[in-house]
């Protein structure tokens, strides 16, 4: 693009991109290569794509898209012949019924010609947006071929929906082409590292999304006619009714992927265009980390190796659903695990099968819940005790008791943060003087995406956010950076090993309270989370 470089350097400082200093840096040195300032800024320099043409499209004042966030409409991709598409290298993304206006997403919105045509070919209203190329590129194999694998493109040839009764569907779901189908989803989400499946019914077509490293992704579109064989395929594979549509239902499987082996949770949902489902991924060989791997480092792991090496007590995790408060648990048992512990869990649902270890599942229908689990618990001579969550009085109430009889206890509370889960023990019912006598450590946590080791680069921030850092991290940040040493933070350029995200995995941060005699001090007295918090902080916590 044919950009002065006085403005596009502009907008990336005026966006705080970069600051003034470097902007006459990269102008000075792209004059001396004779490039021109917008592939000087791609390719000499560590800014990102994404950032560069958010700025362009200010610049020229023409919407600027992300398409490996933005959904694509199926009625906007219906719109546009998919050999136009490609001709002129573009992705129709939204369309506004409104007001009968397509949205297009292209490297080149200048090219009017283009635009012209295609609003004189489809008859509506034409607004075009900027995107990066490669981006159109991915989202036009995703979307124009639905995003299918040439065995379910086979597959799908071969499959003849038809009336069948339930004797001859179960037949039917158990052969190719579905078996072939069910079985690329879940081959996909394996090599891709996806915690979830979604296999969501619309109205005319079945979307199947993948959670990876924690974002949620369109990656397969599948046609309506197959979504019922499908779904009842995965129905049989976890043993729940196939016949039974009215109602959620639970269930789990294994399948094996080479040498390795994954466990599979299913729920279902009835909605208005069919039955959802959710798969879970568990991966059982190799699948449980250690301690240093979930993220925990220096003072931390110390800590919480201090305090799991307790002969009894209660030591927590808290965090939101989906934190990762169950492998850390996990990951605590393994090392801890051995023939001369008696170690039992009670969980809802039991996520890993872990061997030497007497795992029991919550049934509430059956009466069996975490109160009178953890009762009966306390007569099976347990050393370690896991309670799945903390959730009412009676439990907690067992679980100080177990603890105060000689056994370690490790549960889990839903806050926000490690020194709220004792005012929140107190409100459940736990008298403070007890707390104070069990309580060994808080441990709050959340998951964050990694920087893509393969793309990874470094780079100078402006001075803005380098100062911000600076307040928040104060005597933390190591010395040289205290002061007027620029900071060198990290960031992910993009590359195919992460699909051009910048980001590939992913791992825990934490927040610790370890329960001091200061603490202690503050349980008795009932103070707030704020008080536990300043506290733990002037002895060290990092949050």
């Amino acid at each position: 693009m044919n950009l002065a470089p006085k403005k596009l350097l502009g907008q990336l400082v005026k966006n705080a991109i970069i600051d003034q200093q470097i902007a006459d840096k990269y102008e000075l040195e792209s004059l001396q290569k004779n490039i021109g300032i917008y592939d000087y800024v791609l390719e000499h320099t560590s800014i990102s794509k994404h950032e560069v043409l958010r700025a362009t499209s200010e610049l020229m004042n023409i919407p600027f898209v992300d398409l490996t966030t933005s959904p694509i409409d199926p009625q906007a991709i219906s719109l546009v012949p998919e050999s136009i598409a490609k001709k002129y290298s573009i992705i129709p993304f939204r369309f506004d019924t409104e007001t009968s206006t397509l949205y297009i997403a292209t490297a080149d919105p200048y090219n009017t010609y283009m635009g012209d045509f295609i609003a004189q070919k489809i008859n509506k209203r034409i607004i075009l947006t900027l995107a990066i190329a490669e981006d159109i590129e991915k989202a036009l194999t995703v979307s124009y071929t639905q995003g299918l694998s040439p065995e379910v493109k086979a597959a799908l040839k071969e499959y003849q929906p038809k009336e069948l009764q339930i004797e001859e569907t179960v037949t039917s779901i158990k052969e190719a082409p579905v078996a072939k189908i069910v079985s690329t989803i879940l081959e996909f989400a394996f090599k891709s590292r996806a915690s979830d499946i979604h296999i969501e019914p619309e109205e005319n077509r079945t979307r199947v999304r993948y959670r990876i490293d924690g974002i949620l992704s369109e990656k397969l579109s599948l046609p309506k006619v197959i979504h019922e064989a499908v779904i009842s395929r995965i129905k049989i594979l976890s043993q729940m009714k196939i016949d039974e549509k009215r109602i959620p239902q639970d269930g789990r499987f294994s399948f094996k992927l080479g040498i390795d082996e994954v466990d599979l949770r299913i729920s279902t949902l009835p909605t208005v265009f069919g039955e959802k489902v959710v798969m879970r991924l568990l991966k059982k060989t190799g699948g449980i980390p250690q301690l240093a791997e979930l993220g925990l480092r220096g003072p931390q792991l110390r800590d919480m190796e201090t305090s799991i090496n307790k002969p009894y007590g209660i030591i927590l995790v808290t965090g939101p659903t989906g934190s990762g408060k169950t492998t850390t648990l996990y990951s605590i048992l393994s090392r801890l695990n051995k023939p001369s512990i008696n170690i039992a869990t009670l969980e809802d649902p039991v996520e890993y099968q872990m061997p030497g270890i007497n795992q029991v599942q919550v049934n509430v229908q059956a009466g069996l819940t975490f109160a009178s689990g953890l009762r009966s618990f306390l007569r099976q001579d347990p050393n370690i005790i896991l309670v799945g969550e903390i959730r009412d009085k009676e439990t907690t109430q067992l679980a100080i008791q177990a603890a105060l009889t000689g056994h370690l206890v490790f549960s889990t509370l839903h806050t926000n943060d490690a020194s709220t889960a004792i005012p929140r023990l107190i409100d459940l019912g736990a008298e403070p003087f007890l707390i104070a006598s069990v309580l060994h450590a808080s441990l709050a946590q959340r998951i964050t995406r990694k920087i893509c080791v393969n793309c990874k680069e470094w780079y100078t921030p402006v001075e803005q956010i380098q100062d911000s850092i600076r307040t928040v991290l104060g005597d933390i940040l190591p010395a040289k950076y205290q002061h007027h040493v620029p900071i060198q933070l990290a960031r992910g350029k993009g590359c195919a090993e992460c699909n051009n995200v910048g980001y590939r995995g992913r791992i825990a941060i934490f927040e610790m309270v370890m329960v001091t005699p200061g603490i202690n001090k503050l349980i008795i007295q009932q103070k707030t989370a704020k008080d536990i918090e300043d506290l733990a902080r002037l002895g060290g916590m990092i949050t």
